[in-house]
């Protein structure tokens, strides 16, 4: 599987790129929260990717961070999501956003996403709940050890310039893992921890907001 890519942004389309890796162009389709954060034609770009197998078609998707591609591979396995609905709910959500709201099981934020039903949304946060405290404790930066990583090695621009993916704020996972060694159910800990999470916020900060939430009312 091809599991990063990284070289030159060649052109974008409405709903995809083409990515020039030493010559050979591999074309890309993303959401448009992550389109919105690409860089420049011309300029050094990279994503992570999972490549979907047809009969009849090979496709990449491009994601900037591990959490959005694994969230991706999750919601192609609920029925009735395919690849346009994930990008979708990824592109309106973003990463953080698709795990707070599987983590609460909101699953009306999941329904705002263009051509995501109720239905399937309900579905999306039953099946998926479980599965939410492992994406969330996820790092940025590990790659699966059958994934191929393929670089430019002639980049068109200095390699400062180089973009590399976003990484999920680490206060998510590390607040997760604490609260899990407290004893907390997973599934507990990480609606709390979802709840609990501000933009920026540190994993201190994130650990005592989220222990007033999980503390016993009454």
């Amino acid at each position: 599987m091809i599991g990063r890519i990284a070289g030159r942004l060649d052109y974008r389309a409405a709903d995809h790129v083409l990515i020039d890796v030493r010559g050979v162009g591999y074309l890309v389709f993303i959401s448009d929260r992550t389109m919105a954060n690409l860089p420049g034609n011309g300029e050094a770009v990279a994503l992570y990717t999972d490549l979907l197998v047809r009969e009849d078609n090979l496709q990449l998707f491009g994601f900037t961070s591990l959490v959005e591609k694994e969230w991706h591979r999750l919601l192609m396995g609920v029925q009735g999501i395919g690849a346009k609905a994930s990008l979708a709910i990824l592109g309106a959500l973003g990463p953080e956003g698709v795990s707070k709201a599987i983590a609460l099981g909101d699953w009306h934020a999941l329904a705002k996403a263009k051509g995501v039903g109720p239905k399937i949304a309900q579905r999306a946060a039953i099946e998926l709940k479980n599965k939410a405290p492992a994406v969330m404790v996820m790092g940025g930066d590990a790659l699966d050890d059958d994934d191929i990583v393929i670089e430019d090695d002639a980049p068109a621009v200095p390699v400062k310039a180089r973009k590399a993916p976003a990484k999920a704020n680490p206060a998510q996972g590390e607040a997760l893992s604490a609260l899990v060694n407290l004893g907390y159910a997973p599934g507990d800990a990480a609606a709390a921890v979802a709840e609990a999470m501000t933009p920026g916020a540190a994993t201190g900060d994130v650990i005592r907001a989220a222990l007033k939430l999980l503390a016993p009312k009454g």
